[in-house]
Formats: C-alpha cells, structure tokens, sequence
C-alpha cells in the first residue's frame, strides 16, 4: 500500500493517544496503523518489548471472524447457499442438535442464533484445538441458550460451526480457503495461521509489580475460523481499506454492504453497540463505526472504519488488558481524531463516459411519478441504472440487470424491489414500474 500525508497536527493527535495509551495503560508495546482512502496514513508503534513496527506480527484474535463472515458471503455469491438455509442442511449435526441444526446461516454470522458463547472442554482459546469431528460431538440441544431470531448473544462456538460449513463446502481446510480466497488476492502476505518472524510475544502484566507472564501459543484447532490468526499493521490495513471502500478483488460491494448493515443491537436501550455479518457495529454521536475488535491470552486488537470518510484504523498490544481503557475505544479515539482533523478525502475526478447499451438508452432522462421529478443515468463502471430525484438530497437507487426489462435494486429505499420497463406494442419504452410505483415521462399522466 503506498502512503498518504496527514496534517502534523493529526499525527502529533494520533502519537499522543498511542503513547499515552501504552503508557497509563501498561501493555509491553502498541502499534496502529491509520488508513486513509485505500492507503496507510500513519504507522505508530511504541514500546520496547518489542520496539513495533508495521511488519511486526501480533495475534488479531476475533477480527479473524470478520474473514470467516466474509467466505461465507462469498460462498453465497457463488450460489453453494443460502443465507437461509438451516445449518443442518450442510454439518453433519446429532440427531440430540435439531435445535442447533435449525438455526441459519444467517443468525449464526450475526451471533443472533441463541448459540451459548463458547465449545464444551477447556477454555479453547488457551488449550490446543480438536478436530472439527470432535467440535462437533460437544454439540448438543442445550447449546442454544436461547430462542434464536433476534437477541445478540455473542458466539465464539457459532464461528466454529461456520467454519465447519466453510471446510464441507469447499472441501479444503478453513485456512486454505480463508488464504486462497481472501489473503492471497489482497496480498496479505504476512496475515498467516501461525506466528512468523518478527512478532511480539503476547503477556498477562501482573497488577501489582507489572512483571511479565507470557502466554501460549495454541493452534485452535475447528476454532480457528474464530480468532486463529496473526497479522500487521500493513497487512490488516489492505483488509480496513476493503471494508471502507469495497472497490476490491475478494468481494461485490452488494456483499460488503451486507456485512455492514445492522443484523443484531447488542444494546437495545442506547443503540451504540451492533452487529452485522461477522462484523461489530459502533455508534459515537452521529457517525457510525464498523469493524471488529480481538483478543487472544496476550493480545488486543482493533479494526475500525468510518465508510463515509474512507478512514479506518488497526491497532494491536501484546497484553491481556489495558489499564482504564479498552482497545476499541482506542482504536475510534483514533478515527475521530483523524476524522475531525482532516479534511474528507479527495473524490475522484470526473472522467468520460462511454455510451450506454442500446435497450438501456431509453431508459435515462427524465422521469415523473406523482408530480416528482426524477432523473436516470448510466454508470458504465458498475453497469447499473442510477434513478434519482431531483430534489436537493434526495438518495440514488441503483438497479442492476436481471434480464431483459428486468433490474434489481441494489441501494437505497429500492434495494431489493424489482423495476420493470414496460414497452408499448411497437417496442418503444412507455414507463418504469418500479415495485407498482410507475414512472412515466408525463409529469401527470391520465391513468
């Protein structure tokens, strides 16, 4: 990824909360990464244990669930299921798991399945991994802790049996499949299944005397797909810089905005915290954060984006906990630093278009429905229909081919209707019929 300038003034913001927070919060060291539309900003790194750097490796913990998500997103694309589709129809579940075999797919990726948190035996996340067939025998009826279909309880064991779906789809391991798929084409060479050198050593910091207890290094076996793998600065950014702006090689757009949309309100009181497809929600004030944090025994780690400014943030320590903060709020003090210290970025410039196909030219111009005035373009880049009204503010509906007269919307109040061109008897194109909201070039039309 080449490199953006930001104002001295953000950097020294940015520096502060880095060093402050590494400081008072007692971790051996902390690194982030600022991303700036597609590109790395700012790389700061501090402490000696050890001295970090973007290619320094850390444990990113469930920010690998974000992944996971994403291959099953993929896997939908590619039409090998549904997000409807029960889980039964693709693990071989026990006769004693109807429950679980029930729940969706989708329920699953948005911990909105009733799933309990975590698999049966030791605490996974420091003892070594078991086989997939072995996840599967601790999985019974009374690991639904409650009625699926809507309450956020956050499932370590849902990403498991994810991942358990990703092997039997594919018929190559989860980590086959998440490089293959996701890390090779992104060129996240340095986001691997175990650690490689340079990487930092990951502690628990005793309270008292602040002495070091380094932690195991597990393979998590069937539960990797939750919280397996190590990464950089670098290397995660080119994953942040997706997820702000999905012009990218692993995923359609239409798919990351599935991801990002609210699935699950973790707090239905405050409407601060969420969650999407394999991706946590934020709401600080007016803007709205996606990513996910992470943590393994000796490590945190935060991703974070703002979409509207194509901003995000990843940060890693190599410790358990950090004193009077959390590194979710570290990583969105980060973002709002930036965010309000810098001014939005650059959009692209205008260029040329190239003509539409010639049963789509009939469709631009001007549009009326009720009295409305409405205007539709051609986007050659995206190959969709752009309708939008006339009115200061009003949102673009996008509408992608389905067939012939046929397109799906694809944005705004629209996604998901179907817009229909309706033809008089001589071929030529009378009106849009837009979900029975009919447009017509006459701004009042006798019927």
């Amino acid at each position: 990824m080449n490199s953006v300038v930001l104002s001295l003034q953000t950097i020294n913001r940015v520096e502060e909360i880095v060093t402050r927070t590494q400081l008072e919060g007692r971790t051996p060291s902390l690194v982030a990464a600022v991303v700036r539309d597609g590109n790395i900003a700012q790389v700061t790194g501090v402490g000696e244990v050890p001295s970090p750097d973007r290619d320094t490796q850390y444990r990113i913990g469930s920010i690998t669930k974000s992944l996971t998500a994403a291959l099953v997103l993929g896997l939908r694309d590619e039409g090998r299921l549904s997000l409807s589709d029960p889980l039964g129809v693709h693990l071989p579940l026990a006769a004693e798991a109807a429950g679980v075999a029930a729940v969706r797919v989708r329920e699953l990726l948005a911990h909105a399945a009733g799933m309990q948190r975590e698999p049966d035996g030791e605490w996974w996340e420091r003892a070594a991994g078991s086989p997939l067939a072995e996840l599967l025998k601790g999985v019974t009826g009374d690991k639904l802790a409650f009625s699926p279909y809507g309450r956020f309880h956050y499932s370590n064991l849902a990403y498991g049996l994810l991942g358990g779906l990703i092997e039997r789809l594919t018929g190559q391991p989860w980590w086959d499949a998440v490089s293959e798929r996701l890390l090779h084409p992104l060129g996240m060479t340095r986001t691997t299944y175990q650690a490689q050198e340079p990487f930092a050593r990951g502690y628990v910091v005793h309270p008292w005397h602040q002495t070091l207890r380094e932690e195991p290094r597990h393979d998590a076996g069937a539960m990797a797909p939750a919280g397996q793998l190590w990464s950089t600065a670098a290397d995660l950014s080119r994953w942040a810089a997706v997820l702000a702006a999905p012009n990218n090689p692993v995923l359609p757009a239409t798919s990351i905005a599935e991801m990002v949309a609210p699935a699950a309100i973790a707090d239905p009181d405050a409407w601060t915290n969420g969650y999407g497809l394999g991706l946590q929600l934020w709401r600080r004030g007016e803007r709205v954060f996606v990513g996910h944090t992470g943590s393994m025994p000796g490590y945190l780690a935060t991703l974070a984006v703002h979409r509207p400014s194509r901003t995000g943030v990843v940060a890693f320590v190599n410790a358990y906990s950090i004193v009077g903060s959390t590194i979710g709020h570290v990583g969105l003090s980060i973002l709002d630093a930036v965010i309000d210290g810098e001014p939005a970025p650059t959009p692209a410039p205008w260029r040329p278009g190239t003509p539409p196909p010639a049963d789509v030219e009939p469709l631009c111009g001007r549009w009326w429905w009720m009295g409305r005035e409405f205007e539709s373009s051609w986007d050659a880049d995206r190959a969709e229909l752009v309708i939008q009204g006339t009115r200061a503010g009003a949102e673009a509906w996008r509408f992608g081919r389905q067939g012939p007269d046929r397109w799906r919307g694809r944005t705004g109040e629209n996604a998901g209707e179907v817009l229909i061109v309706r033809r008089d008897s001589t071929g030529g194109v009378t009106a849009l019929d837009i979900a029975t909201f009919v447009f017509t070039r006459d701004p009042l039309p006798s019927s």
